[in-house]
């Protein structure tokens, strides 16, 4: 008799470059010992799959354009949650990883991908912020609560992050 794959699913509410790095480490890890792992990317996390360049985007109200200028985008321009210093903070976060040879997040989520994780950016919220399609990375799932209900009620670990 076959063992089901035990699952993961976190919840990435937060906007925060330690937070969503710390929901990225967990999750390659749970990955690596042959998880089904999810994350569900909803409010201030979907910041995370924003992709990096600025994108033209018809039909946005004033309001859906200054939340788009607001947020980070992309992963890599997330401050942090403690110490950010007007952004300060996340440098010194950065030159620390890299001396030890800590992946980035950005590089966490591009490994997450690799392994199959997969990465659902919240519909709802992307509606509220006035977020697009195109304005995410490439090889991500769409849907709302529905989406991490069906697959967070069988997980062996559920976070909010």
């Amino acid at each position: 008799m076959s063992e089901e794959r035990k699952k993961t699913n976190i919840i990435l509410f937060s906007g925060d470059y330690d937070k969503a790095m710390a929901a990225y480490i967990i999750a390659n890890g749970a990955a690596a010992y042959d998880h089904d792992v999810t994350i569900f990317h909803t409010f201030w996390g979907l910041n995370a799959l924003r992709k990096d360049d600025k994108m033209l985007v018809d039909n946005k109200s004033t309001i859906e354009k200054l939340f788009g200028r607001m947020m980070p985008r992309g992963a890599k321009r997330m401050g942090i949650s403690k110490m950010n210093f007007g952004g300060f903070g996340q440098k010194m976060i950065k030159d620390v990883m890299k001396k030890h040879n800590a992946m980035p997040v950005e590089d966490l989520i591009e490994m997450a991908q690799e392994q199959d994780i997969q990465l659902i950016a919240c519909t709802m919220t992307m509606d509220l912020l006035g977020l697009k399609k195109e304005e995410l990375i490439d090889d991500i799932v769409y849907g709302g609560v529905a989406a991490y209900i069906g697959e967070g009620e069988d997980g062996a670990i559920n976070l909010f992050i």
